[in-house]
This record gives C-alpha cells, sequence and structure tokens, in this order.
C-alpha cells in the first residue's frame, strides 16, 4: 500500500495543535488524581446521623437476642414438659398386668 504524498504534511499538521493542547490536558489531569483526597469526606451531619443508626442497629441486636434467648427459654422448658407427660403416661400405660390363673 502506497501512501500519498499529500497525506503525511497534512497528518503532521493536524496532530501539533492536538499535542499542543493535548499534553497539557493530561498533566493537569493527572496532577488532580495525585493530590487528590485519599479518604472521601463526609459532611459532619451526614457523620452525626451515621452515628445514630449504627446505635439503633446495635440495640435492636441486642434486644433480638433477647427475644431469641427467650424463645430458647420456652422451648426447652415445652419440650421438658412434653417429655415429662409422655415418661407419665408411658409409665402408666406400662404397669405389669397379673397373669392369669392356669
Amino acid at each position: 500500500m502506497r501512501i500519498d504524498g499529500d497525506i503525511v504534511p497534512i497528518v503532521l499538521f493536524s496532530m501539533i495543535p492536538v499535542l499542543a493542547i493535548g499534553v497539557p490536558l493530561a498533566r493537569a489531569y493527572a496532577r488532580r488524581i495525585e493530590h487528590a483526597p485519599r479518604t472521601p469526606s463526609v459532611p459532619p451531619d451526614v457523620q452525626a446521623r451515621l452515628e445514630r443508626m449504627e446505635q439503633a442497629i446495635d440495640s435492636i441486636a441486642i434486644e433480638v437476642e433477647r427475644i431469641a434467648e427467650g424463645q430458647r427459654f420456652t422451648t426447652r422448658l415445652l419440650s421438658g414438659r412434653a417429655e415429662a407427660e409422655a415418661a407419665r403416661a408411658g409409665g402408666e400405660g406400662n404397669a405389669p398386668r397379673a397373669l392369669p390363673p392356669r
């Protein structure tokens, strides 16, 4: 493939303005990225709201744990009562019978 002789100067003279504008823009963008704060700053009102939410979530978690402990205790009591009733009913039904006379 042969390159036309007129295209080389056109590309050369069009690349000079692109580089003259593009290089400073790229440097400015790179400096902006370098000097940007590493940690994003949170406004104080949002920070206070987040702290209140964290405290509320902690208190909800404690209450849920109390409810779960109450359910475990109730389940243990009910299962113990059911086992005692089953043992009592089973003991009465399994009483030895007198053998009939021969």
